[in-house]
C-alpha cells in the first residue's frame, strides 16, 4: 500500500491500482476511471488495492462493486468507509469526513448526495450509471 500512495502522490494522479497485472496509475476526476474500469475491465478492481485522493459513496461503490479489498483515501465521506468496510475492505485515510464537497466547494458531491440513504452498491449502481452516463455526455 505504501508503494501506492507514494505513487499517487508523487505523480499527482487521481488514483493508483495495484492489482495482478501490475500498478496503473489515473487522472481523469471524479468516478470516472473507476467507473471506466468496472464497464471495460473488471478483472483490474478484482483483489486489487487502490490508493485515491478522495473517495465518497459512489466511488466506494464501485469499488465494492468491482471487488477491491484493500483502499487508502486522503479523505473518505464516513458513508464510503462504512460501505466498504461493510463488504469486508480493509480502509485507511488521510481524513475521515462526514461527506464529500463538490468541486465548487459550495455543496455536497452531486453523486454522494443521489445515492442519498442507499445502502448496498447494487442499489447505488444505476445512479452511477446515470451519473457516468451524463458526464460522459458534457464532456463531448
Amino acid at each position: 500500500m505504501e508503494e501506492i500512495k507514494r505513487i499517487l502522490h508523487e505523480g499527482n494522479y487521481s488514483c493508483v491500482i495495484k492489482n495482478a497485472y501490475g500498478i496503473h496509475t489515473y487522472t481523469q476526476r471524479g468516478v470516472a476511471d473507476l467507473y471506466d474500469l468496472y464497464t471495460q475491465k473488471p478483472e483490474y478492481l478484482k483483489d486489487a488495492s487502490i490508493a485515491d485522493k478522495v473517495i465518497g459513496k459512489g466511488a466506494a461503490a464501485l469499488m465494492v462493486l468491482g471487488g477491491i479489498t484493500n483502499v487508502y483515501a486522503d479523505v473518505i465521506s464516513t458513508p464510503a468507509r462504512r460501505l466498504l468496510e461493510d463488504t469486508g475492505a480493509k480502509v485507511t485515510c488521510g481524513e475521515e469526513v462526514p461527506f464529500i464537497i463538490n468541486r465548487a466547494k459550495n455543496g455536497r458531491c452531486p453523486l454522494e448526495t443521489a445515492c442519498g440513504d442507499l445502502t448496498s452498491a447494487q442499489e447505488m449502481l444505476p445512479i452511477i450509471i446515470n451519473f457516468a452516463t451524463k458526464m460522459l455526455a458534457k464532456s463531448k
